[in-house]
């Protein structure tokens, strides 16, 4: 009889894990879908049960205002249960969430955390607030090791913000700087390659009154991204066209700061120069509806097209 119950038991194990994966799984296709109601249906009891992702993917709803009404301290709360759990996504999210907030010394904690699992979005904000000294001892030289790190790793306002202390600090800080930051690479052979710029000895500008101050990035630079399972490989004739421009550049910077949300998981850009313009479509959709509520999800103006 014994052995009866134990093979229950271990039946029982088998299918509640499974069960747990394809529950997130369907909240993520119904978020895809722009059904958030129903998203945050299935997320919610298993984020009340401990799951990491289900915990961070209800702080966005309740963030976006998508499937409940917007409600920032309810974000925050699922936020920090998710962090807690070591979940990277809502380190970082909520680390900038309260720093964008003024709550400096509660976001540094979370900020550093995520740095130290090589978060770029993470390491730019916490080295502006080490270089800044805000909620942290001022520490120029480590502020500038964390913003090399994420300049390393592709982040455009990282490097912005790079080139804007090359015009700052002293040499001498800068080579520590550098020195740490590769001290500090998880990979250090591969982050010296991807940092492998000379550091060109620019006179600082002359002593101020007050200390220099660099400004944090705006909020839409680490926004974090809705959903947490991998993109899949799209397919479809359907585009939808996010406007037209008479630069492509301006065009490529609207489809970086779009890239990452999940309506767009698996899809990439088409430039398409008709005339003096180019016009951006992201796809391939499956179906016009599919492309339609792409648009809708977004919360930007688009519409869908055929593609060619």
């Amino acid at each position: 009889m014994r052995s009866r119950y134990l093979a229950a038991s271990i039946w029982l194990a088998s299918l509640a894990a499974p069960l747990s994966a394809q529950s997130v799984k369907a909240g993520i296709d119904a978020w895809q879908k722009a059904d958030y109601a129903a998203a945050v249906a299935i997320w919610r009891p298993l984020a009340e049960q401990g799951d990491a992702d289900a915990q961070f993917n209800l702080g966005q709803a309740y963030r976006l205002g998508r499937g409940v009404p917007i409600d920032l301290g309810a974000a925050q709360l699922w936020f920090e249960r998710a962090a807690a759990r070591g979940h990277l996504d809502a380190q970082t999210t909520l680390g900038l969430l309260l720093f964008q907030n003024g709550n400096h010394t509660g976001a540094v904690r979370w900020l550093k955390a995520a740095s130290d699992k090589d978060e770029p979005r993470a390491m730019l904000v916490y080295g502006t607030a080490l270089f800044n000294g805000d909620g942290v001892p001022q520490d120029p030289v480590q502020g500038y090791a964390y913003i090399t790190r994420a300049a390393a790793r592709g982040l455009p306002a990282a490097k912005d913000t790079l080139d804007q202390l090359n015009r700052i600090l002293p040499l001498p800080e800068r080579t520590k700087g550098r020195a740490l930051a590769i001290l500090m690479a998880k990979d250090r052979g591969a982050f010296a390659k991807a940092a492998d710029k000379p550091i060109v000895a620019k006179p600082p500008k002359p002593a101020a009154a007050k200390p220099p101050r660099i400004a944090a990035q705006p909020a839409e630079t680490a926004a974090p991204k809705p959903v947490v399972q991998p993109a899949r490989a799209a397919g479809g004739s359907w585009r939808i066209q996010l406007g037209a421009f008479s630069q492509r550049s301006s065009a490529e910077a609207l489809y970086r700061k779009l890239s990452g949300k999940a309506a767009l998981a698996g899809r990439h850009a088409y430039y398409i120069p008709v005339g003096a313009v180019t016009r951006l479509q992201v796809g391939p959709f499956e179906s016009k509806a599919a492309a339609a509520a792409a648009c809708g999800a977004l919360g930007q103006a688009c519409f869908p097209v055929a593609g060619k």
